[in-house]
């Protein structure tokens, strides 16, 4: 069985701050790790270690922050922007946020994700002596679908995806496309016990299975333009 279990008590994140020490310390009675063990982090709390937080000011505001995260705009309305970001996600304002941070000012992504999943993974290994999977996550939105749900925008230790291309499916049809993104999966359980109100910026996932490790990156989860219908 799969547990998604919120790691409490970690409390406001500022620059310099050792994350991974103050989420081993946070886990009290879950320890000790596993191995089958996964964490989950939201990806502002590594934006704010890192220094990732700018103020807002007259000259510049939160769309020049925008643009200047962006790759490209792909729509626009009102205050609202689509982009790609320079990772190659395709999300809501760059990725930058407002929400759980000082008045005026915002919150960006991390430049390099799934070297930041590592690092936090070789500092918990470093600390409990055990090497778990370590993914950071944000809430997007979704294309033709309504309300956002979490995503993996880079992680270390896990595969990208459970390829059941060449498997029978339960009528014996031989499946041709079927591709799980695992780690997308587990963010988004992970968010249903680390809402922004919450205050909990970190989950631990219990039990995942030994096939589901992995040397897989973030950057296999977006989808090439030869790929995209949409684009």
């Amino acid at each position: 069985m799969i547990s998604f279990i919120p790691i409490t008590g970690i409390g406001k994140i500022n620059q310099g701050d050792d994350l991974a020490e103050l989420i081993y310390e946070a886990l009290n009675d879950l320890l000790p790790l596993s191995e089958n063990d996964c964490l989950v982090v939201a990806s502002k709390v590594v934006a704010k270690a890192q220094g990732r937080v700018e103020k807002l000011n007259d000259s510049f505001s939160k769309q020049k922050f925008i643009e200047k995260e962006s790759k490209r705009i792909l729509r626009q309305r009102d205050e609202l922007i689509i982009s790609e970001t320079h990772h190659g996600f395709i999300c809501a304002n760059a990725g930058i946020d407002e929400s759980n941070t000082e008045e005026n000012t915002i919150v960006l992504l991390p430049i390099d994700l799934d070297s930041s999943a590592h690092g936090i993974r070789m500092s918990i290994k470093n600390l409990s002596g055990v090497d778990c999977p370590v993914i950071i996550s944000d809430t997007f939105g979704r294309p033709f679908r309504a309300g956002e749900t979490n995503v993996a925008l880079g992680y270390s230790g896990l595969n990208s995806f459970a390829d059941l291309r060449g498997k029978k499916d339960f009528y014996g049809h031989d499946l041709r496309a079927t591709r799980i993104a695992l780690a997308d999966e587990i963010a988004a359980g992970a968010e249903l016990v680390m809402h922004k109100d919450s205050g909990v910026c970190a989950v631990l996932v219990r039990g995942l299975p030994a096939s589901y490790r992995g040397d897989g990156r973030g950057s296999d989860l977006v989808r090439s333009p030869q790929e995209d219908l949409f684009r």
